[in-house]
């Protein structure tokens, strides 16, 4: 009996030790929790095919959109541990728990593998608007309260919330005009219906070149190589002001440390190659590839960052 025992204890240890040594033996699953076709899909999707030939197995992206994220969010943190449900998500992960009831605790169930990169978003305004300038932005805002609109792609989204930061920010009153995605907010811009919005410099790059949006601020710390003329919320008189949309991988809580280990290495390693960082660069989008560590940092930030815009406006939990 004695051997038995000790034999199934054994066995216990050599078992998971052999799966992580093996690892991957069959395709890994990339869920992203937003539609086809916008930029975190497009990245998620290149870095897949990188990782794939990396590890010489196959890696597909599967998008599970829907409720901000929280249907694709709550698919990984209730799959299986064991490093073939990768999610890849971004700054709504950190959002929502001040927004939204959840079914999962995103600090509790799920691991953070790296914080893929950064993007900035930018203050836009119609070419024909009257403001040239934060400062003439600033100084409307506060002559006519309420008067000045900004739209986005819905409460929550992190173009409304990087409004609502720079909103409390500067004291003023602005009124949000909210879309049901951040295409048609765009748009909306682009024709005068809106005054200004905050979408991410991805998004809306193509038009501030082609004359038909007014970039005035971006609110990364530092000038982007793609707007150098455009100066950042800081410089513009809010110090210290940043926000970014950012794209991060995580798996579910409980997956095995060689695994982990083994994926977060591979990851940040595509994320240097050549063809993959000037892809990310070509949209706007800073590679990071931080550390388990320091994206673990970053989303503790992020959560309570969004939670207190969130407490400020008084916004009522759905």
């Amino acid at each position: 009996m004695k051997k038995l025992l000790i034999g199934a204890l054994c066995a216990a240890v050599i078992l998971p030790a052999a799966a992580s040594a093996a690892y991957p033996d069959r395709p890994i699953n990339f869920v992203v929790p937003y539609a086809p076709g916008g930029t975190a899909d497009s990245l998620a999707r290149l870095i897949a095919h990188h990782l794939g030939q990396k590890l010489n197995q196959s890696v597909v992206v599967e998008n599970k959109s829907g409720a901000s994220g929280m249907i694709g969010e709550a698919y990984v943190a209730h799959a299986k541990p064991d490093g073939y449900t990768v999610l890849y998500d971004a700054t709504p992960l950190a959002i929502n728990p001040a927004l939204r009831k959840m079914s999962f605790d995103p600090a509790k169930d799920l691991m953070p593998l790296t914080l893929v990169s950064v993007t900035p978003n930018i203050l836009v305004v119609p070419e024909n608007s009257k403001l040239k300038s934060v400062a003439d932005l600033v100084k409307a805002a506060k002559a006519d309260p309420g008067k000045l609109t900004f739209t986005s792609g819905g409460t929550g989204t992190e173009q409304f919330m990087a409004g609502e930061l720079f909103r409390q920010g500067w004291g003023i009153d602005m009124l949000h005009v909210p879309y049901k995605s951040g295409g048609p907010a765009i748009m909306a811009t682009v024709a005068g219906q809106v005054n200004m919005m905050f979408p991410n410099i991805s998004s809306a790059l193509a038009l501030v070149k082609q004359g038909k949006l007014r970039a005035l601020a971006i609110t990364s710390p530092k000038r982007n190589p793609l707007l150098p003329d455009t100066p950042t919320v800081a410089e513009s008189g809010l110090p210290g002001f940043q926000t970014y949309e950012w794209n991060g991988m995580l798996v579910p809580k409980g997956t095995p440390k060689a695994i982990v280990q083994k994926l977060q290495a591979s990851i940040r390693e595509v994320l240097q190659e050549p063809e993959v960082k000037a892809k990310f660069n070509s949209v706007g989008n800073e590679v990071v590839a931080s550390t388990q560590e320091d994206f673990q940092k970053y989303l503790t930030e992020d959560f309570a960052k969004w939670a207190n815009v969130v407490k400020k406006a008084h916004i009522a939990v759905q």
